[in-house]
């Protein structure tokens, strides 16, 4: 079940689905973190253009599902595999590889000594080689994209939480990612700026970007995911439409799970 590459519900106006061509593939996955187990056996296969969220209680392993798949996390067993190449352990090639993924992280990340801008253009000058006109012309429509223009020129320190956070998805997306990962991109921010974020992704889910989303936030997963994927324990215990996990789980934990959360 948890490898099911199609759904039959219609996100928001996102195009019906028909069968994906793989673009992260996760078999037989496993880490510890000494005696405890965070991630049992984890198979998973996201499709390209696909949105998957990830929900779960604390200590579920879905942080360290997101950051092993860039290879944040080191994994003792399986592979993961994006877009046909398995992930390396270390070296350039693993360089090279990690950025295709795109990653928002709960904190922002951002170079506090650094424009905005700068912030954004330093990737693909660095990594993609492009030339500073044309990184700076990218940023500009990424910025725009985002609804940040206006604070180019300004400091990390001079945005409010939910400008930077939309910053850090312009800088992920400034490197032409082919899957972004975030990772409670929400839980840092207060209430009234959560949805200024949410907001874009939902765009980037419209667009057909490849997302995985780790979040708490039920009213994304309802509007912009694919699919929900719920762990706990370290396992993935069930993997759903939203329409069907939020309506009829199966496991008693997900109905537990929800039972707590959407009664809040």
């Amino acid at each position: 079940m948890d490898d099911v590459k199609t759904s039959s519900a219609v996100p928001g106006d996102r195009t019906p689905d028909t069968p994906r061509e793989p673009m992260v593939v996760i078999d037989g996955v496993n880490k510890h973190f000494g005696d405890l187990h965070v991630l049992r056996d984890i198979n998973l296969t996201v499709g390209r253009g696909e949105v998957v969220v990830v929900l779960g209680p604390s200590g579920s392993g879905k942080s360290t599902l997101c950051r092993a798949i860039n290879r944040l996390e080191t994994i003792e067993s399986g592979t993961i595999s994006i877009d046909g190449k398995q992930l390396p352990e270390e070296g350039k090639p693993l360089a090279q590889l990690r950025a295709d993924v795109g990653m928002v992280f709960q904190s922002f990340n951002l170079f506090a000594h650094k424009t905005i801008r700068d912030n954004v253009t330093l990737g693909p000058i660095k990594v993609r080689k492009k030339s500073k006109s044309e990184a700076d012309q990218q940023a500009t429509q990424l910025l725009e994209r985002v609804g940040v223009e206006a604070q180019a020129d300004k400091y990390p320190a001079q945005l409010s939480g939910g400008q930077q956070q939309r910053v850090a998805i312009a800088r992920s997306l400034a490197m032409g990612p082919k899957v972004m990962l975030f990772d409670e991109p929400t839980s840092a921010l207060d209430p009234e700026m959560v949805n200024e974020v949410l907001d874009v992704m939902v765009g980037l889910a419209k667009e057909g970007m490849t997302m995985i989303v780790v979040t708490h936030e039920m009213g994304f997963a309802r509007k912009a995911a694919d699919r929900v994927v719920f762990m706990a324990d370290g396992q993935i215990v069930e993997v759903g439409t939203p329409q069907e996990f939020f309506t009829s789980p199966k496991s008693e934990r997900a109905k537990d799970f929800l039972g707590k959360i959407l009664t809040h």
